[in-house]
């Protein structure tokens, strides 16, 4: 018989209705804090509430990894129906979750090989569908191939996020104090990137966002040109207006490429702010 496998990931990934649906498929919500309040991200806090609570209230929201028992728990309520499992997190370098959900398969003692994705969002949705294709080509299912298999496909992921806010970033301690000051005195609007190390950094500094965007076209087309181009994804905060005309002016200078439009989720909203655009991609090599 065909050994079962469980896909676990966190909030932080984006997640369309098939995912969510799907009955192998589990996420373990990141924590938002607010005005000493805790919510869990898609469970009890939606995008649009988080962005009354960041409009409204005096304090920026926080985020928190999701608990060690908390995954100890899931875990060892999976051992129950599956012989193994593999979950996909937000980067390390971003989230104590990884960490968090090692801890808590070893306090399980279940088999789960757990991957660092190095990056957010719909870099982790693609990782969690390459992940669920493999198990159903696989005759004889072994997780550690298989996420071996999906280490690999990491180096293919590239993103160019655009974020809306910069005070919500250097709030949440993702941007320096000079970072900070630089681009609002000038009026910059960075191009960040998660590298290959799982580190948010700056790609690009532009002076205006017609100009950002124009530059994301330019390393999307120069990305077809090296390494091919298989999925495009625009995730947006709050702002799909913005996502739908980015992703038409996509489709004129990238063409023949499938493009998704999702949003982002709340806890990554917390840092990115409403009004961000992140374009995510897979290549073919």
């Amino acid at each position: 018989m065909k050994k079962k496998i469980a896909f676990v990931t966190d909030s932080t990934a984006y997640l369309p209705q098939e995912l969510r649906a799907h009955p192998d498929v589990y996420v373990v919500p990141i924590v938002v804090i607010s005005e000493d309040k805790e919510y869990e991200d898609g469970i009890d806090l939606s995008s649009d509430q988080l962005y009354e609570m960041i409009r409204n209230n005096k304090e920026v929201p926080k985020t928190s990894q999701p608990s060690v028992g908390k995954f100890q728990k899931l875990y060892e309520d999976l051992k129950q129906d599956y012989d193994q499992a593999i979950a996909i997190h937000v980067s390390s370098k971003l989230s104590g979750t990884y960490a968090s959900s090692m801890s808590g398969k070893d306090q399980a003692d279940f088999n789960v090989e757990v991957i660092d994705s190095l990056s957010i969002s719909y870099a982790i949705t693609a990782l969690i569908n390459k992940g669920l294709e493999l198990v159903n080509l696989s005759e004889d299912v072994n997780v550690k191939v298989i996420a071996d298999q999906l280490r690999d496909e990491i180096t293919k992921s590239k993103n160019f996020i655009l974020v809306g806010h910069l005070e919500q970033l250097y709030k949440g301690g993702r941007m320096s104090g000079v970072q900070f000051l630089l681009g609002n005195v000038l009026q910059i609007k960075p191009i960040l990137s998660i590298n290959a190390e799982g580190e948010l950094g700056m790609l690009e500094r532009i002076r205006s966002e017609k100009k950002a965007i124009s530059k994301i076209i330019e390393l999307l087309k120069q990305t077809n040109q090296e390494n091919g181009l298989k999925k495009i994804e625009i995730m947006h905060g709050n702002v799909e207006e913005k996502a739908s005309q980015l992703e038409q002016v996509i489709k004129k200078s990238v063409p023949n490429v499938d493009i998704v439009i999702g949003e982002i989720s709340s806890s990554l909203a917390v840092h990115a702010g409403e009004g961000t655009l992140a374009v995510f991609c897979q290549t073919i090599e």
